[in-house]
């Protein structure tokens, strides 16, 4: 469980520092670069604060939820690489900013955390497949939730 709470954390934290900030402090991580195709390398709404906050706040939860700091980054630093691959193939596919692509921005920023801490939380693959895939169905949700709450503009994507 203390796994799965760290997930939610890592991947919410950006969304809840961009709702509380909001344009504030956006300094976008790929620096407003583009790649060959044309495109935005990640797009404007994967700042550096997003990820400072998910690695801070993650850290400091694992911490409150009985594991190690190391575990807390991993995961942090694992969901937010996901996240920002995600972001590179969206653009990539020319999907529009707040664009939503099933599956794609889910796993990666799921899957990522959970094979850098398998080996200390003794994940076999089962135990990833269900955990990824209740990540998926809290994510779903909770995206649901929010676009009816009108937050989802604030989403990082």
């Amino acid at each position: 469980m203390t796994l799965f709470i760290l997930l939610l954390i890592a991947n919410g934290t950006p969304v809840v520092a961009r709702i509380i900030l909001r344009d504030h402090f956006t300094l976008p991580v790929d620096g407003g670069l583009y790649f060959v195709d044309g495109r935005r390398l990640l797009g404007s709404r994967k700042t550096v604060v997003g990820l400072v906050s998910a690695g801070v706040v993650t850290t400091l939860a694992a911490l409150l939820l009985g594991a190690s700091w190391n575990i807390g980054l991993l995961v942090a630093a694992g969901s937010m690489a996901g996240d920002l691959l995600s972001s590179f193939v969206k653009r990539r596919l020319n999907v529009a900013p707040h664009g939503v692509v099933l599956g794609l921005d889910q796993v990666p920023e799921a899957l990522f955390p959970l094979l850098l801490v398998k080996a200390e939380f003794a994940l076999g693959n089962w135990e990833i497949v269900s955990i990824l895939i209740g990540f998926c169905m809290a994510e779903w949700s909770l995206t649901y939730l929010m676009d009816n709450f009108d937050l989802l503009h604030t989403k990082e994507g």
